[in-house]
């Protein structure tokens, strides 16, 4: 990096972080002829990030035309699946479909790699192993990122240095976050033979599945866990509110063992061997969490934004969109000159008419909604769900008239009138604030 400084004392942009919404902001500056820096603190992009492990068509494509056929995908996702657990059962609901999909699956350290090989192909820098301790600021603007050695000046900054930005918060864009605006996300990685795989998943050849896990060993806890298909493995893992591992003294590893015991999701994991484990912060806070997102000389994106969108488990489609945006509010910020906050707030009016912050806004009360109800959302509707399907699926003496008026009698002792209104209003807030 200090080679390339050299030749001019500053450059257009440096962006701070490079996962998917860094190296989005990277590609579209350096398309643009810009001089764009991208520092990244570990020893490669992609060496320190993770996540469940699906991209979208949307907006991929547009940052990257041909990643369908150069970017190193693992499976393309025809389907889509739901389990909802008791200790000992599940009902699964599933949606399949061969001849379209925009998903797919992906390794970090593998895409995160591609994706800012792309970026310096048209003319990007990148520099890892770089430590950015703080921002340089005069005259109220940011103008430049401060290293272990060096100080290095640019028009603008751009913030893609994940959920803990500390950058963010020494200009006062973020705030210290609560633990209710925190899950932390832990994953394992199970080697399986391609085939054991698709036979196991019902699935065609490179094709592949994304599984969501509601309820058991999580009944009760504001945590969902989650399976994706890669070429060779399997991805288990499940994300936890940071205040319900407090509040509840267990920690998440203890969860993922449980989860991967379930009788529901062990075969699909069976005789696999653990090829990596990780953890991971994940904004939980949703739109109400989303900070301040720029001000004089700066930009903040991606995680560093809290643009998570938790209904969906979307998080690095937004991030991308977001560093594209940014870039771009950057790129006629330069063309004029103008650095200030009110030329930067582009940048945010950009987003806001994008469906992802649309949606995300739409959300907005769901997360707080089912984390105070998570005793009847995540733990008692799984289990009538399940007992309902076992009384359902029995054979026996008792005709199944009785057995309906007993399980519907049971149910309305269990829940008192004034408590089940109460959860139908909660659903009904959720649906129209998902709607208006």
């Amino acid at each position: 990096m200090e080679r390339f400084m050299s030749q001019e004392n500053k450059v257009d942009v440096i962006v701070v972080g490079a996962g998917p919404s860094g190296a989005a902001a990277g590609i579209t500056l350096a398309r643009a002829g810009k001089k764009v820096v991208i520092v990244e603190r570990g020893s490669f992009a992609g060496s320190k990030n993770m996540f469940g492990g699906a991209i979208y068509e949307f907006p991929t494509i547009d940052l990257y035309p041909n990643f369908k056929e150069e970017a190193p995908i693992e499976r393309v996702n025809t389907q889509h699946r739901y389990l909802i657990n008791d200790d000992n059962s599940s009902v699964s609901v599933a949606y399949k479909r061969e001849d379209q999909s925009t998903s797919y699956t992906v390794i970090r350290s593998k895409w995160d790699s591609w994706c800012i090989d792309m970026a310096i192909q048209v003319g990007a820098y990148f520099s890892p192993k770089t430590i950015v301790r703080e921002l340089i600021i005069k005259e109220g603007k940011v103008v430049g990122i401060k290293t272990d050695n060096e100080e290095f000046y640019c028009d603008i900054v751009i913030l893609a240095d994940g959920v803990n930005s500390i950058l963010a918060k020494q200009i006062g864009l973020r705030k210290n976050l609560n633990d209710t605006e925190i899950a932390i996300g832990v994953k394992e990685v199970i080697q399986l033979p391609k085939n054991v795989i698709e036979e196991r998943f019902n699935l065609s050849e490179n094709t592949g599945c994304i599984t969501e896990i509601a309820g058991s060993p999580m009944k009760g806890i504001t945590a969902l866990g989650f399976m994706y298909t890669n070429k060779t493995s399997v991805t288990i893992g499940l994300g936890v509110n940071l205040d319900e591992l407090k509040k509840r003294k267990i920690t998440p590893n203890e969860l993922l063992n449980k989860l991967k015991k379930h009788p529901a999701v062990a075969p699909f994991i069976k005789g696999g061997e653990l090829i990596e484990y990780s953890a991971h912060l994940i904004p939980e806070g949703g739109y109400n969490a989303i900070p301040k997102l720029y001000a004089d000389g700066v930009m903040v994106v991606g995680d560093a934004a809290m643009l998570v969108n938790n209904i969906h488990w979307e998080g690095t489609n937004i991030a991308m969109l977001s560093g594209q945006y940014a870039a771009q509010t950057a790129i006629e910020a330069l063309e004029i000159r103008d650095f200030s906050s009110n030329m930067l707030s582009l940048y945010e009016r950009k987003l806001k008419q994008s469906s992802f912050y649309k949606d995300i806004k739409s959300y907005k009360n769901a997360v707080k909604i089912v984390h105070s109800n998570s005793s009847s959302f995540l733990k008692y509707y799984p289990e009538k769900i399940n007992e309902f399907f076992e009384m359902f699926t029995q054979s026996g003496f008792i005709p199944r008239a009785c057995l309906y008026r007993r399980y519907i009698k049971n149910f309305l002792k269990d829940r008192k009138i004034s408590k089940l209104l109460y959860d139908i209003l909660n659903i009904i807030k959720i649906f129209f604030d998902a709607i208006k």
